[in-house]
């Protein structure tokens, strides 16, 4: 039974497993069959897109073909109208130029006659020249013998007597000028200095190399110099002065040539025999003090000098120098004072040309300005105020003028020869200025010796404390309109070879005397 069972069961299995097969055998049949008919779907599908995008490029490039072909076609006719307009062109040159050979084969005949002409005319003329020639020689032929002369002298007595002339004529038309010019320059010079001048009033006060402390009694004198010298010599040592203590009563004399260095003596001093207690320490802590002060006096002072002259402000080393000069002198002119009226000259005169008033009046302010220097830097003090106010970024125009105030480089504006002219006024003026008698003999005779070298001059005088140097010529040498030339070239040679304050006058007098004596 179990048998049968086991029999019916593996049938039962083989069964299953025939039907199982033969099913999958057709659902794979009936897959693959599928799966064609889908594949032919997708080609047909992909053909299909294919030629539409086949047909939309063919299109596309249509489109782009008959785009180019139109624009080919409009570039064509753009050269074809370009080719005919110069076509034309070229027709109408060459029209042009047919009548130019025209009129030049025209003008050509004429020329070739005119010539023919010249030819004929050149020939005349040279025989009338050689006629003229010939009647020339015979008539100076003629002269030589009734003048009894050669034809070389006569010539030159010819020369002479016109280069004579033209010498005469020359100078008289240079004298009219320089009257007619001078005469203009004067009178707009006379109303601009004196006006500045007339606007200009300032107090001026000679400083010397002395400075005189009174003090009560002589027996201070004793107390400043001290046990065997000490207080005397630390003084000096302190504030490099010279003391002086002599029989003067109820004097002492400090003597140096710095005058910031006497300021300090001179206070310091007073403040030592007012405490009472003169010793060397106290005397280095009392000068050491003052001069603090004075350092700080002097910032002051430079900034009381910009605000008198109505200036904005400076940088402040600027301001120190300018207060500095409070205590330097010049020619025995006070240096601050002296700079304070070249600013107001420079500012008047700068009002009266049209030109910046506060560049003109700072340049004046500052133009000595490289005389506050230390003593260790070397060069003309132009020269190192240039150095200076470019160093504290100053205006060009006022670095220029500051430096070309004595020529020492050239001018560049205007302003400068305004600094140059004001300072001439300040220096100039009477009473303003020293100068060593040694030193003033000498500019007196070189003044002489210049005018001296010039031909025909007889005597020389030089007068007025060498502001004016008459010149006496010999008659028979110089006329009147050679002397005016004579006084322009004197004083040329002498701006050219001599220094000088303010300016100096050239007078020529020529003079014919007749002397008959009567007995």
């Amino acid at each position: 039974m179990d048998i049968q069972y086991l029999i019916f069961g593996a049938v039962m299995t083989a069964a299953a497993f025939v039907a199982g097969w033969f099913i999958n055998n057709k659902i794979g049949r009936n897959k693959i069959a599928s799966s064609e008919e889908q594949s032919k779907k997708i080609l047909a599908d992909a053909e299909r897109d294919a030629a539409a995008i086949q047909k939309e490029k063919l299109l596309e490039v249509k489109d782009e073909w008959y785009k180019k072909k139109h624009e080919f076609e409009n570039e064509a006719n753009q050269k074809r109208n370009k080719l005919q307009a110069y076509e034309k062109q070229l027709d109408s040159r060459e029209e042009n130029i047919d009548r130019k050979v025209e009129l030049l084969s025209k003008k050509e005949k004429d020329v070739q006659v005119l010539q023919k002409m010249n030819e004929s005319k050149t020939t005349e003329l040279s025989q009338k020249l050689a006629d003229v020639d010939r009647m020339i020689a015979d008539e100076n032929t003629r002269l030589e013998r009734a003048s009894g002369m050669s034809r070389d002298e006569a010539r030159k007595l010819l020369l002479d007597n016109l280069i004579d002339s033209v010498k005469t004529e020359a100078s008289q038309t240079l004298k009219d000028i320089r009257d007619k010019v001078k005469e203009e320059a004067k009178r707009e010079a006379q109303k601009v200095i004196v006006q500045a001048i007339q606007r200009s009033a300032a107090d001026h006060a000679v400083e010397t190399t002395v400075s005189v402390l009174q003090i009560q009694g002589d027996e201070m004198k004793g107390r400043i110099i001290g046990r065997e010298g000490r207080n005397i010599r630390a003084f000096e040592a302190a504030t490099g002065v010279d003391v002086i203590v002599d029989d003067t009563p109820e004097a002492v004399i400090l003597s140096g040539f710095d005058a910031f260095r006497r300021e300090v003596a001179r206070v310091s001093l007073e403040r030592l025999i007012a405490d009472g207690r003169i010793h060397p320490a106290r005397i280095e802590e009392v000068v050491e003090k003052v001069k603090i002060e004075l350092e700080e006096e002097v910032v002051r002072v430079g900034e009381n000098t910009l605000l008198e002259v109505g200036l904005p402000g400076a940088h402040q080393e600027i301001v120190k120098h300018i207060g500095k000069m409070k205590y330097r002198t010049s020619y025995g002119q006070n240096l601050l004072q002296h700079s304070i009226e070249v600013s107001y000259l420079c500012g008047v005169m700068a009002a009266e040309l049209g030109i910046d008033i506060n560049l003109a009046k700072r340049a004046g302010l500052l133009h000595d300005i490289g005389k506050t220097a230390d003593r260790s830097i070397e060069g003309p003090h132009a020269v190192i105020g240039l150095e200076m106010t470019r160093k504290y970024n100053e205006n060009p125009i006022v670095v220029n003028a500051v430096g070309a105030h004595h020529d020492d480089i050239p001018m560049e504006h205007p302003i400068a020869a305004l600094v140059q002219a004001a300072d001439s006024i300040s220096g100039a003026r009477p009473g303003a200025r020293r100068e060593s008698v040694e030193g003033y003999a000498k500019r007196l005779e070189k003044l002489e010796e210049i005018a001296k070298s010039f031909k025909g001059v007889q005597a020389t005088y030089a007068i007025q404390a060498g502001r004016e140097i008459r010149v006496i010529v010999e008659h028979t040498k110089i006329d009147d309109a050679q002397a005016d030339q004579l006084a322009h070239d004197i004083a040329h040679k002498i701006q050219q070879e001599m220094e000088y304050p303010g300016q100096i006058k050239v007078v020529v007098i020529r003079e014919v005397r007749s002397v008959s004596i009567a007995k």
